[in-house]
């Protein structure tokens, strides 16, 4: 593959992922580059991108890294509290995902790699990965994008209205 044509998608990717940093949706840069991306690809003059070998590993260390960082040693004293209700949150999503994606598959018909991966309680960036690695990347990317962006625009205002007003919640 022609390294210009790399170049032009990374572009696309770039511009896509700026021009949705200007809407203020969740996510924007990851969710505007994927659809800047995915706009050239299903454009059909170019040729599908075909990244060289170990670009997905390197893109896999930046991930872990960014994840990484995040953990702190506060976060890690916290969970001498949390440790029971994040098992319990963990085991409940990914029981809830494998049910709902089998569900989802079988009702709508779809690959069931695509509805697990697409069901789980990943974030976007890392479950897109792992669906990579089965061929199914833009296809759990979407359903992902599609959920993120859902979460972050309906949850605030659930939380506004279970708590009470002027409320502050537990441990905070």
């Amino acid at each position: 593959m022609a390294p210009w044509l790399l170049g032009l998608y990374g572009l696309a990717g770039i511009m896509g992922g700026l021009a949705a940093l200007r809407t203020g949706i969740p996510a924007a840069p990851l969710a505007g580059a994927l659809i800047g991306a995915a706009l050239l690809s299903m454009s059909g003059r170019f040729e599908t991108a075909q990244w060289p070998s170990g670009t997905r590993t390197i893109l896999e260390i930046a991930i872990g890294t960014v994840i990484g960082t995040s953990l702190t040693s506060t976060a890690v004293a916290e969970l001498k509290v949390l440790w029971r209700p994040a098992l319990l949150i963990t085991l409940t999503l990914v029981l809830t995902g494998v049910v709902v994606g089998l569900w989802c598959s079988r009702l709508l018909g779809i690959d069931p790699v695509v509805a697990l991966l697409g069901a789980a309680p990943g974030g976007i960036s890392g479950m897109s990965l792992v669906g990579a690695e089965f061929g199914v990347g833009a296809a759990v990317a979407a359903l992902h994008a599609v959920r993120l962006i859902t979460v972050l625009l309906v949850l605030p205002l659930i939380v506004r209205l279970v708590l009470p007003a002027g409320a502050a919640p537990p441990g905070g």
